[in-house]
């Protein structure tokens, strides 16, 4: 793992504990956004990972992008949540099972439009940033 991982396993663990110690509240660069925590199932330890992802709620559904900042690849946990679509969401003090699942290309460009980051995280790499909905089923 490089040290840029390390950092942000660090940083993504510390804003879980805030996030968990605090009803779902955090501070720093997350502090007023719409913040959810994504528990997806590893596609190859099978061990439970856990993300923080800023959200927007489209249709009854809690939408999450994988974006990575622009980077070339997905982020880990897309990649898990491919191969296992049953996910685990907490928001604010609530838990729940969900399915996720990849939006298709004519909402996903509606949802570009409200995401004007996205569109900047676009233009950073040659991969089609994915969004993704979290279906409660539970």
């Amino acid at each position: 793992m490089s040290e840029w991982s390390n950092d942000l396993s660090d940083w993504n663990n510390n804003v879980i504990q805030e996030f968990r110690s605090n009803g779902g509240k955090v501070g720093g660069r997350y502090q007023g956004a719409s913040l959810l925590l994504l528990t997806t199932t590893g596609r190859k330890s099978g061990k439970a990972h856990t993300s923080p992802l800023a959200y927007q709620i489209e249709g009854g559904r809690y939408i999450v992008v994988a974006s990575r900042m622009g980077s070339p690849a997905h982020p880990a946990w897309y990649l898990n949540l491919a191969a296992q679509p049953e996910v685990t969401v907490e928001v604010g003090n609530e838990h729940f099972k969900a399915i996720a699942t990849t939006v298709d290309s004519a909402e996903r460009e509606q949802l570009l439009e409200k995401w004007p980051m996205v569109k900047e995280h676009q233009a950073n790499t040659t991969r089609e940033i994915p969004f993704v909905a979290l279906r409660r089923v539970s």
